[in-house]
């Protein structure tokens, strides 16, 4: 695998056209779009549009084949692999150096948008007026790089950019909603699988259940579960985890001769302090409290 830290390096080296900018590129995909590198990673974000015919990408631990339009996006030092690809219609890659962001806002507003954590297989899948509208965006940075660069034209760049990335994040939260009808609420197969992991006895083998557990039973990214999850009931994957544990334990401070540390220690919870303080963030009250209140 080749990592590249220059961008005028990596285009050079997969025979792309190199750029006005050394910090920014829009590469244009016609009819294919294969890398000479099998894997490749940098210090680059990359946006892509695509719609495949036939080939792969492949990003993390998952792969890409959705012939739709779609994209995606990867963030630096990620490891990305293009095997063959052969497209429907034309589409494009922006490659944007990390250091082309400093000193900007969006160098630390980029770092909100989840979806530079979602798997390969969690692409945008746009409709034609989405398509539209990013288009247009990508030709204004197309422009803006092949005119004479001058002192405003990375600022200009910049805010293209960012208003890609608006754009996105309002995609996606049509397309959770589109998937959420199509395919049921995200939180109902969230708490059948926090259900599925106490009935299996994992609480004893593996200890607390993580956000990464849960997303790996689910088969999505830890990012993607969390906002299709914040979408749905406003409240992240490790959220409703600790809402799941705690109505758990107040159900066992109910109905169970236990005391305090026994519950929490069956819970999985190893710290009693941890506990306290998380059974008191849920409910108001400490553990005590709340079994007092019951026998009063």
């Amino acid at each position: 695998m080749n990592y590249y830290k220059s961008l005028p390096l990596f285009l050079k080296s997969n025979r792309l056209p190199l750029s006005e900018s050394p910090m920014i590129a829009v590469v244009p995909c016609r009819g294919k779009c294969t890398m000479r590198d099998k894997e490749f990673s940098g210090d680059f974000y990359m946006i892509t549009f695509k719609k495949l015919k036939s080939g792969f990408i492949s990003y993390g631990r998952t792969r890409y084949d959705h012939q739709n339009g779609s994209m995606s996006f990867v963030k630096p030092r990620q490891v990305i692999e293009y095997s063959n690809l052969m497209l429907d219609q034309d589409g494009f890659n922006i490659f944007i150096h990390e250091d082309f962001l400093n000193g900007h806002p969006i160098h630390n507003e980029i770092k909100k948008y989840g979806f530079f954590d979602y798997g390969i297989n969690e692409a945008l899948h746009l409709s034609p007026r989405e398509e539209q509208i990013i288009w247009e965006l990508h030709d204004k940075i197309e422009a803006e790089l092949n005119s004479n660069m001058d002192e405003y034209s990375r600022d200009i760049i910049l805010t293209h950019l960012d208003s890609i990335f608006k754009y996105s994040q309002r995609f996606y939260k049509r397309q959770f909603i589109n998937r959420t009808e199509l395919s049921g609420k995200t939180v109902s197969k969230f708490n059948k699988a926090l259900s599925k992991y106490f009935d299996d006895g994992l609480l004893h083998t593996q200890g607390l259940p993580t956000v990464y557990a849960m997303a790996s039973n689910l088969n999505v990214s830890t990012r993607y579960l969390s906002d299709m999850l914040k979408q749905e009931t406003g409240k992240t994957a490790i959220e409703l985890i600790h809402v799941y544990l705690i109505d758990e334990a107040k159900n066992r401070l109910k109905n169970q001769d236990q005391n305090v540390s026994e519950i929490a220690y069956a819970l999985g919870f190893e710290n009693l302090p941890y506990f306290s303080r998380l059974f008191k963030k849920e409910t108001g009250l400490s553990p005590n409290q709340f079994k007092k209140q019951l026998i009063n």
